[in-house]
């Protein structure tokens, strides 16, 4: 007697989960907060013109203040303006144009040196890139009157703290990266390293190539006419690059680690 066998019912296919989608962009809340400080703070213009000047003397950046030989003239902010305008003057900015310029730049490499540092370590070092921005500034305009404004030096100081683990394997400007916490967090390069990486130093020459055609030439991209503090930028810049291993919490690479390369009117930083 043949004994019936029941076919189990044929279960439907499985589909693999979908994996989530990163969004095209997001901001670190410490950046975030970074670019939300400097819109508010640019709702200085509304201001009567007396009281907007006011506000970028007291807090811009002015050499002349330094200088031992003047006499008769007192700047606003007193003694106290010698010291918080090296930080200041970088949350200052011309227009809307000016703003927009620098976050640009800011949404790749400060969102990456923000989800590597965290929000303390982030602050501090924008306000450390600021002052030497404002140091080389002040060493290679000593007597000038017209404040410097604008967040430059310390844009660019971000992005060459970035250059030190950009293009590592998995990171943001490589060929493989994950997502984008990960892609943050790889090991960095030691500043010798990077320096022999030939995506960095073509990164650095290009960077330099624009910064003196913009500065030397007097060119201006939406500022006015305003002159631009190149060498702000490079003081920022050069911060950055020698400065990043300070504030980095991530364990460097080690020796043999992969890279990516191996298979008047304000001067406005």
């Amino acid at each position: 007697m043949e004994s019936a066998t029941e076919t189990p019912p044929e279960l439907p296919p499985q589909v693999p989960p979908e994996a989530p989608r990163e969004p095209i962009l997001t901001l670190p809340s410490a950046l975030t907060a970074y670019v939300v400080l400097i819109a508010i703070i640019h709702l200085r213009v509304l201001l009567p013109p007396e009281l907007e000047n006011w506000t970028i003397d007291v807090f811009g950046f002015i050499p002349k203040r330094y200088d031992q030989t003047l006499l008769d003239y007192t700047f606003p902010g007193g003694a106290g303006a010698k010291v918080w305008t090296f930080v200041t003057y970088s949350l200052l900015h011309a227009n809307l144009s000016h703003i927009g310029f620098n976050v640009l730049w800011l949404l790749p490499f400060g969102s990456a040196l923000a989800r590597r540092f965290g929000a303390i370590r982030f602050f501090i070092f924008m306000a450390v890139t600021a002052a030497a921005g404002a140091l080389a500034h002040l060493v290679t305009h000593e007597h000038a009157v017209a404040p410097m404004i604008g967040a430059s030096a310390s844009v660019s100081g971000t992005m060459a703290a970035a250059m030190r683990f950009a293009f590592v394997k998995g990171s943001f400007l490589s060929f493989s990266r994950g997502d984008a916490d990960l892609a943050a967090k790889v090991p960095a390069l030691s500043l010798s390293r990077a320096l022999r990486n030939g995506r960095v130093l073509a990164f650095l020459a290009i960077w330099f190539a624009v910064n003196l055609i913009f500065g030397i030439g007097s060119i201006a991209i939406g500022m006015d006419g305003a002159s631009v503090a190149w060498q702000a930028h490079i003081g920022g810049f050069f911060a950055g690059l020698v400065l990043f291993s300070l504030f980095d919490p991530v364990p460097r690479a080690p020796a043999d680690a992969a890279d990516a390369s191996s298979p008047g009117t304000p001067d406005r930083a």
